[in-house]
């Protein structure tokens, strides 16, 4: 009687898990073998994943710069570099990986695996390879379509956070720029005791008014009905448009 064995041996078990973990199947296996294996566990530094996190990084802050540009029009040269330096970076990296599981598929030297787990720089390391990987065995459409799939909430909540509080700035700099205008607000409404009123704020530009919103202060206000204008004017619903 045969007794039965794995067809697989441990690297080629970790090509399958990380193929599974992100969604993507490689023609080209040697790719994928390059991509996670670090310099400890290669036989030469030419072997390991150094060269691919070079051109990853590349495609990841094309891709990003990309977007930005195409769908935030209200933001200038020195907004977009700071959402796209938010989000490009190896912090961020690290989290997607971790988020991923690719540590677990990492092929490392002995020295290298430490109970305690593996560092960041290798995990936004080997994000940025197989990004760099999937490039070469698909091409841009399909690397941009995994950077998005696995990026794209990172993203949002940059682009988010940036937008909180500039909502005005980057109402007045579209406004002045598409309308050759600046945008004015409208107090459509008050409501409440002195001490704890609530203020509802529309904002105009060139006579067409946007969706009002409520805040606690006028400047709140202000800047919540900011932010319906430029979701108005994308196309967007209004974000502020109900709540109070």
């Amino acid at each position: 009687m045969t007794v039965p064995h794995s067809s697989q041996t441990p690297e080629q078990e970790k090509l399958e898990l990380c193929q599974q973990r992100i969604g993507y199947r490689f023609r080209d296996l040697s790719l994928l073998r390059a991509a996670l294996t670090h310099a400890s566990g290669a036989s030469t530094r030419l072997a390991s994943n150094e060269r691919l996190e070079f051109l990853g990084d590349s495609i990841l802050g094309f891709t990003i710069c990309e977007i930005l540009f195409r769908t935030h029009t209200e933001y200038l040269e020195g907004e977009l570099t700071q959402i796209k330096s938010a989000v490009v970076s190896r912090r961020v990296c690290a989290r997607v990986s971790r988020r991923l599981g690719l540590g677990d598929c990492l092929i490392l030297g002995k020295g290298m695996q430490q109970s305690a787990g593996v560092p960041r720089s290798l995990l936004a390391d080997v994000y940025e390879a197989i990004i760099a990987a999937v490039y070469l065995d698909a091409g841009i459409d399909i690397a941009k379509e995994f950077i998005l799939r696995t990026l794209g909430e990172d993203l949002q909540q940059a682009v988010l956070g940036h937008s909180i509080g500039n909502y005005k700035s980057s109402l007045q700099q579209l406004a002045q720029r598409e309308h050759g205008v600046a945008p004015t607000y409208r107090l459509m409404e008050e409501r409440g005791p002195d001490h704890s009123k609530m203020f509802c704020i529309a904002a105009e530009i060139g006579g067409r008014r946007f969706s009002p919103a409520w805040g606690r202060t006028k400047k709140d206000a202000e800047q919540r009905a900011a932010g319906n204008a430029l979701a108005e004017m994308r196309g967007e619903p209004a974000p502020y448009k109900d709540a109070r």
